[in-house]
Formats: structure tokens, sequence, C-alpha cells
């Protein structure tokens, strides 16, 4: 029996040393760190009441280097997330979701795309990515205990870069593709650009609002990234205000709806340098720069829009796999293997997994083929440097003139000035598809012809844009850019190629914003401030079809009782009535699915679980909308209203254990912008929560919370003589020594 026991003990021996390995490995397969820097830099931090850091440098680069030392003090944690996408090595922190953003990032090669591209970015530009990554790294140094992963730190601005080569495309909705041929389901692409032979639906009726063919967006599917807004709850709002319609005001209202927390949540920050660079706005975790807010001349605001701007193509490949057919020739499909860590527990699995790319783009195999995907923008990073371009734009020409690059792959700009310049650009750096070349560019394309690869993006000039309307106000709400400024104001659809694939989809929130606004005498602050925290909803799109459907319902019982109480809704999500709260959850699926062009959920279905889950956790079906719809934080509980697609935006929720919905995406980074006559620029805003969302023993956790559910705006204070009066705490930090 001996032999036994060794035998056991040898096999002990071997399990613990597997053990071993898969609990140590992963950090010293991560590919080398970069050299360090020798430039020293200088910042100082001044906070304000609510935290909120104002950052200051002799230099754009100083100042680049606070921003991350400022960023990590209040939200190291979501950092780090950030910092391990941009390096493939998510799922060695996050598991199995985090192994399919490593997947995507090593599928689109966002590294080499960083590594080609970067250095081609100007000098200055790549100062300030070196200059951040030196403030992130220090602060990793001086903090090991909060330390997700060990060797993800130091870090190089290329890192930097790649985080965004990985991010910028899921805007526009690229995980709605590789979701599906990662799954091998069929790819539904009906609602893309028209072509000759293969028309459009009749255009919208006159009625600007009124129902329209269905939108050039595809279906956000089964892989959901958190690199950007979800698809199926996308939303924001923003609106401009010329002086001639504001009372003498130039209004500009920065309403992004963001998830509250993680890798694209809001954080807000002003910059300012001693080399001209100050603005005050918000960014996201990895970035060294705004990318919303304004500066003493002017501002901007974005929202998500929805071109056309993927082509799939499916390949023939010969009976290796290795090969595939192009032009007559059989070509190399590029072919390499990957590590994806995904942690499972205590251990970190090693899963090995081909990437394969064709002359198109990034390819994928599934059960009913080969395909490729190419999309605008792809193998770009030309937006590192416009977004900072745009920060130190001191005009109108010199900020369109960054726009019209179209370094930017996708997002609507709404712009307004100290000049009492409005403008809104439908800014895509859409696929420059042949025009003469006959292709159902709606459909899966045949990947045997090259004339079918496009190169570049359309021309800026043939964007929808409008600049100073008559109206004297624009707005976007996640809509088709056709309706954007009023009666006489609005662009043409007619004017613009099918082949950009422009959505024509309306939002409730449109609809509410368009008739609020083109019924307002003057857009005031009090009228802009009604508009803006409007819960109402319009009876029209998926909102008619859903009580439609409720009215022609035959029930019983509860469900009777149910579907009773909501058709007397008053179609407003204000809190005040008693069918609010089924109304709430009832909604929001039939938004997502019109949003996501998915069929219609089961209105019956739909009803009985929500009847349930109120009966359940609240005893009756009525219960008050406040009892329902929570935004919590720590010890803070508070009652919310607004709805999904209303604009007050309550969008999105986990569904807690007391039944309570806890808000995670809607309404985040408000910023309310004026140049009132004969005074500089201020500004106003809000976090639904506070500057520090991951550090619960921070006074600025929760301190936002009760201004953001009462509506309420706080101070930015952007000019340093305010932001000194205000002052709660003002530190210097250098990396001299280091």
């Amino acid at each position: 029996m001996i032999w036994v026991k060794r035998g056991a003990m040898a096999l002990l021996g071997v399990l613990v040393l597997a053990f071993v390995v898969l609990a140590t490995w992963e950090p010293f397969f991560a590919a080398p760190v970069p050299a360090a820097g020798s430039r020293i830099y200088k910042a100082e931090i001044i906070r304000d009441a609510y935290g909120v850091p104002h950052i200051s440098g002799a230099t754009d680069a100083d100042t680049a280097y606070g921003v991350a030392i400022a960023h990590a003090q209040d939200d190291f944690f979501t950092l780090q997330d950030v910092v391990a996408m941009s390096r493939g090595r998510y799922g060695a922190i996050a598991g199995e979701d985090g192994a399919k953003v490593d997947y995507v990032y090593h599928l689109i090669d966002a590294r080499s795309t960083a590594e080609r591209e970067y250095p081609r970015l100007p000098a200055d530009t790549r100062a300030l990515f070196e200059a951040y990554a030196a403030g992130l790294n220090q602060y990793a140094a001086e903090h090991p205990e909060e330390l997700k992963l060990a060797n993800l730190f130091p870090v190089a601005g290329v890192d930097v870069a790649a985080g965004f080569a990985l991010r910028q495309p899921f805007f526009f909705g690229l995980d709605g593709v590789i979701g599906p041929l990662v799954a091998g389901e069929e790819l539904r692409r009906e609602h893309g650009p028209d072509i000759p032979g293969f028309p459009r639906p009749p255009l919208p009726a006159p009625d600007p609002l009124g129902p329209t063919p269905a939108s050039a967006t595809r279906q956000a599917r089964t892989l959901v990234l958190p690199l950007g807004e979800d698809a199926e709850h996308m939303g924001s709002n923003a609106f401009a205000v010329a002086p001639g319609k504001g009372g003498g005001t130039t209004t500009l209202i920065s309403n992004s709806h963001q998830p509250l927390r993680g890798g694209v949540a809001w954080y807000e920050l002003v910059v300012e340098s001693g080399e001209g660079w100050h603005f005050a706005g918000a960014n996201f975790p990895g970035s060294p720069f705004p990318f919303l807010g304004h500066n003493e001349h002017l501002g901007w605001t974005n929202t998500v829009n929805t071109p056309d701007m993927i082509d799939v193509y499916k390949l023939e490949v010969d009976e290796s796999g290795t090969r595939y057919r192009l032009d007559g020739k059989w070509m190399p499909l590029e072919s390499e293997w990957v590590t994806l860590p995904v942690r499972l527990g205590p251990v970190v699995l090693p899963i090995r997994r081909e990437v394969l790319r064709s002359a198109h783009g990034p390819v994928i195999r599934n059960a009913k083929g080969t395909f490729a995907i190419r999309y605008g923008g792809i193998g770009q990073l030309r937006q590192l440097d416009a977004y900072y371009r745009l920060n130190k734009a001191k005009t109108f020409a010199d900020w369109e003139a960054q726009i019209g690059r179209l370094a930017i792959p996708s997002t609507n700009f709404i712009y307004a000035d100290a000049a009492g310049t409005i403008a809104y650009v439908y800014n895509a750096a859409i696929p420059d598809r042949p025009a003469d070349i006959k292709a159902d560019w709606r459909s899966v394309l045949p990947g045997d012809r090259s004339d079918l690869i496009w190169q570049g993006a359309a021309d800026y000039a043939t964007l929808p844009r409008i600049v100073n309307p008559a109206s004297g106000w624009i707005y976007n709400s996640n809509n088709t850019p056709f309706t954007a400024a009023g009666k006489g104001s609005d662009l043409d659809p007619a004017s613009f190629s099918p082949l950009l694939g422009i959505e024509l989809k309306q939002t409730n929130r449109s609809r509410r914003a368009y008739k609020l606004l083109s019924e307002a005498g003057v857009l005031d602050r009090a009228t802009l401030e009604a508009i803006k925290y409007d819960t109402g909803y319009e009876r029209e799109g998926y909102v008619a079809r859903l009580f439609e459907g409720l009215a022609g319902l035959k029930a019983e019982g509860r469900l009777a009782e149910a579907r009773d109480l909501l058709l007397g809704w008053d179609f407003n999500a204000d809190g005040k009535g008693p069918a609010d709260a089924i109304a709430l959850l009832m909604i929001r699926d039939f938004m997502s699915a019109d949003y996501g062009n998915k069929p219609f959920p089961d209105v019956a279905g739909k009803l009985q679980a929500a009847a349930d889950h109120l009966v359940t956790h609240f005893g009756r079906l009525d219960p008050p909308m406040a009892d329902l719809l929570r935004l919590r934080q720590g010890e803070l509980d508070l009652p919310l209203d607004g709805g999904s697609d209303t604009l007050r935006a309550s969008t999105t929720w986990d569904v807690d254990d007391d039944g309570r919905l806890s808000l995670k995406h809607g309404d985040s980074f408000i910023m309310w912008i004026e140049w009132q006559p004969g005074r500089r620029v201020s500004s106003r805003s809000v976090q639904p929560f506070g500057a520090a969302t991951t550090r619960p023993r921070s006074a600025h956790y929760t301190d936002q919370m009760k201004l953001f559910v009462d509506h309420r705006l706080k101070p930015v204070h952007f000019w340093r003589e305010d932001l000194l009066a205000n002052a709660s705490s003002r530190t210097v930090m250098t990396n001299a020594g280091r």
C-alpha cells in the first residue's frame, strides 16, 4: 500500500502545482512593461465643495498627468478595468465576461492599430497621452494595496491609445454584429441603406414625428460589451438655443444617458493649463481630456447616432479553411492564436483562440460559414487628436474644421458658442460605398469581390448639418437627423444619398422634445427646465402599439385589473398616478424591441409579469412609483421619477431583492451652459451619485444624489477666482524623483 500512498501524494503534489500555476501564470505571461519615461510633471488639483477636481499645470501635458491622478483618487477601481481592457487582460479580472472583451480586442486588432497609428499622431497629442500614463503609473506605484492585477502597470501612452481603438466601434453598434456572428445567428440587415433596385419604403408622412420606416440600426444581440451605450437602451438628449429664442441667452444643455457606473460612466472635471487649454466637462475612464462640455468660447455635447457603419461579407474558403477567394485568386487568411485569460474563482484559465483576418477586416467562423466585417473608422486613431483640438477651439470655424476631418467615427454633435451660433452635425465616418456598383449593401455581401471593399469615408459635405436655424433651437434625442430644428428648419431626407444609411427612427423623447420646443414662445431657463425634466409619453410608435394591444387583450382576474389600470394611465411617469408603477415596468421592453428592431414582445406575458412583480413585492397593482424606482448608493436610497424613453430618463435598472428597481442607466451627467449678454460663460451640472463613485468612505460618494432626484444642479467653478473662493482642498502633485 506504500506505493498507493506515494501515488496519492504525487497526485496531490501535481494538483497543488497545477493550482499554483493557474493562480500565478497570467501576470508573467502579460506583455513586457514599457520603459519608464524621464519627463517630470507637475499639476495642481483643487477640489470644490462637491469634490469635482479642477486640474491645472504649466503645460497641457502637466494637466493631463494631473487628470490621471485626480481620476485615480476618485475611481482607480474602474480605471484598472479600462487599463486591463486596453491590454487584453480583462478576463483575468472579470472572468468569462471579461474574456469576451479580450476576444474582441484581438479580433479588431486594437493593439496593432495603436502601435501603428499612435506614432503618427502629432507630438503634442502623444505628449498628452504619455503624461496621462505617467499619472496612472504614479498612482499605482503609490497605492499597491488597491491593485487588482499584478503587472498591469506601468503603462505607456500607446496602451491608453489601444483602449480608444477597442472602444470606438461599439458606439455605433459593432457588438450587434459580432454577437450574432459568433453565436451563428442570422443577421437581420434589412434596415440598411437603399441602393438602385432595392427601394426604400416611402418617406415619412408630412407629420415630422409620425410613424416612420424602420431605423438603419442593427439589432443588439448576444454579445453586449461594457464599451458603449447598449443599443437596446441607448439614449441621450441635447438642446441648443440661440439668443434670439432664449431671451438673449445662448444655452447648451448636455444630457447624456450612460451607465451610472463602470467604464463608460461620466467623470466630471475642469482642466486648465498655461498653454491655453481651459475646459469644463466630463470624460470616460482612460481619457486624458473631456469629451463634451465647454471652454470660454464654445461648447458641445453628443448623442449616439446610428448610420449604417458596418458591412459584412461572406467569404468563400477552400477545403483547408486557410484561404479565401478574392477576384478569382486564393488569398491566405491571416491567422493568429491568442491566449484569453479567464478567471474562475482563485485561478485564471488560459484559453486559446484563433483570430482570423482578411483584406476586408476581422473574420468570424460559425456553422453558417466564414464572415468578414468592415466598419467606419477601421484601423484609425485620429480621434485622439481631434478631441484634443476640439477642447482648444475658439471659433465655430476652428471647431468645425476638426469635426470635418471625420476623425471621430460617429456621434451627433450639438454646438453653441459665445457669438450666439448654434449648430447640429450628424457626424459619422460612413463607409464611402461606391455608388456605381450594384450591390445589396443591406445584406451580407459576397466576399470574393475587391470592388466591394470600400476605402475611407463619405465626404463630410454629404452629411446632415444645420447651422443657425430660423427656429432658434436645435435638439437631438437619438432620433433621425431630419427632425432637429422644427418646421421650416428641418432637413429634407430626399437630399441625402440612401447609401449613407441614415436612420429614420423616432424615439418618444424625440416626439416630446419636438412638440414642446415647437410650442414654446421663449425658451428661457424655466421653459427649458420643464422640457428637460418632462416625464410624458406621446401615444405614438411603439407606445401606441402597446396600448392597442392592451385594448384588445381579453383577460380575467388580476390580469384584467392590470389591463384596466394601464388603460386609464395618464401617459406621464411623474410618479403621481396610480398606474405609473405598472407602466414603468411595461414600457421598457417594448422600447427595447423598438430601438433594437426586435420582435414585438407579448403584451399579455409582459403584463402578467409586471402584475405579479408588484403584487409579490408591494401587495398591490398600484403602489406609488416612487416606492418602486430608486436611486441607491451606499446608505442612501432615494425615490426617482421618469421612465424608459422619457426626457427625464430612468432607462434601465437592476431588480433588487426587495423588488425595488435600482437605476443603473439613464440620466447621468447633466451640464447646463449659458452665455448671457455681457457676461462670461457660466455652467451648472450634476451627477447621479458624486465625484467618487467607488469610494464609499469619501464625502463625495453620494453627495449629489439629493440634487439629482430633486432636479437641481450645482455650480461649475470654471473661473479660477470663483474656484478658489469655493475650494475644499488644494494639492500639488509631481513625479519628481521617480
